[in-house]
């Protein structure tokens, strides 16, 4: 006799009413009835916005005091997972290390799919042990269903270690509002095309991705006011934004500015610490590795 399947009653695996028809319409309504569904997505993150700030809270004090985020997922939520991990240092300043990801199936997974990597518990257990987890990090769980076994076998792993442990999901029965320190959980809702959580699902879990990271970097001052004064300036486009950047804060001219930036060695807070009180680049770097705040370095303006 067939066992009864432990996915039916997933809200990730339900059928959509309003797309039962959507293989006999035209491009012009499939669209528009995907544009009325994700309608859902803002909603149910709004649900979750104080949960959300929680996080983000732990991330920032994490990021403080030297710790790491590290992400887990499956599938969508791996490569999630991963693409907030690789975008990160580019954009605040952070080690690459301070940011990790691991996913079901490893690296290869994330540009071709792997079938039934996701269901190895061990294996998440294995990949968060080798990231050697500690009571400083905090472990971001991403998945839809809230039931992925390497996700639950990472989450077992962090929680060993003392790690916070962030959980995001869709499904309100998920295992993991128990399992995690704070439970995010997007109620958004069937797919247009069922099961299929890389839709709706997907694109609730990347808002409050964003959300989450972008609130931690600024509270652990990796903004001045909306600047990325931590930018790398690696990269012509970047060396021109550092440059706005430093024009932005302190009224200097764009070659003044490129000027003071290269006394600076492209280091933008380095460079705004100089202009602002008159310090050598010494002193500002040393400054700067004991308050990375900007802001409070500057008095508070």
């Amino acid at each position: 006799m067939a066992t009864r399947s432990k996915w039916q009653h997933l809200a990730t695996e339900a059928v959509n009413p309003r797309s039962r028809g959507i293989d006999a319409l035209t491009p012009e309504e499939i669209v528009e009835v995907m544009m009325l569904d994700n309608r859902r997505v803002l909603a149910a993150v709004q649900r979750e916005k104080m949960r959300v700030a929680r996080g983000a809270a732990l991330m920032a004090d994490a990021v403080l005091k030297g710790g790491r985020l590290i992400f887990a997922g499956a599938g969508t939520s791996g490569r999630l997972g991963v693409l907030e991990a690789a975008e990160l240092p580019p954009t605040f300043g952070i080690n690459p290390q301070t940011a990790r990801a691991i996913m079901a199936g490893g690296p290869a997974a994330v540009h071709r799919a792997k079938e039934g990597v996701e269901d190895d518990y061990r294996e998440g257990q294995r990949a968060m042990r080798k990231l050697h987890p500690t009571r400083d990090d905090v472990a971001v769980a991403i998945s839809a269903s809230g039931i992925t076994p390497f996700v639950r076998g990472a989450v077992a792993a962090a929680r060993a270690s003392k790690t916070g442990i962030i959980g995001i999901t869709c499904d309100a029965r998920s295992e993991l509002k128990d399992l995690a320190d704070i439970p995010i959980v997007l109620a958004v809702g069937p797919e247009v095309i069922a099961g299929s959580t890389r839709l709706k699902a997907g694109t609730a879990t990347k808002v409050v991705l964003n959300m989450l990271t972008t609130a931690a970097m600024v509270r652990a001052g990796k903004t001045y006011g909306n600047l990325m004064v931590d930018v790398k300036s690696n990269s012509d486009k970047l060396r021109d934004r550092a440059r706005r950047i430093i024009g932005s804060v302190t009224g200097l001219g764009y070659d003044d500015a490129d000027a003071l930036l290269r006394r600076a060695r492209w280091n933008v807070k380095a460079a705004i610490l100089m202009q602002e009180t008159g310090v050598t680049l010494a002193t500002a770097q040393s400054r700067l590795r004991v308050e990375p705040r900007l802001r409070q370095l500057l008095g508070g303006r």
